[in-house]
């Protein structure tokens, strides 16, 4: 069952700055995962209505701002290539996701307060 927008929290979206010109952040996240789960690049972009030119871009991204490959691309076999993460893209995803838990959980308080001030009727003045 869905919850309403109404009792649902204020969400938090966690990027990494890694230097002024490099993140991560969460839609290079999913890039990885949905790589992960289809086991194509041009299939994890189908999945985000994203070309394969900037599924592939974002991927040669992560792969030089990290300085290690996060997905690895496969050639030939009888279906043709593919992808898959390396370990350390897989190590990638789980640390950005825990981090993004963690984030959570520390500020659940203030987005619970946050959600409470927003949903408040303001009080009319005289």
């Amino acid at each position: 069952m869905l919850k309403s927008a109404a009792n649902s929290l204020p969400s938090l979206s966690v990027r990494i700055d890694l230097n002024p010109e490099a993140r991560i952040g969460p839609g290079k996240i999913l890039l990885l995962e949905n790589i992960d789960a289809c086991g194509s690049i041009s299939a994890a972009g189908r999945a985000m209505d994203m070309s394969y030119k900037r599924a592939w871009d974002l991927v040669d991204e992560i792969n030089r701002i990290c300085r290690h490959a996060a997905v690895e691309r496969q050639t030939g076999g009888k279906n043709g290539g593919g992808a898959t993460l390396t370990p350390f893209g897989k190590s990638l995803v789980a640390r950005y996701r825990k981090i993004e838990r963690d984030a959570a959980s520390a500020v659940r308080k203030e987005l619970q307060a946050l959600r409470t001030d927003i949903a408040a009727r303001p009080k009319k003045t005289a």
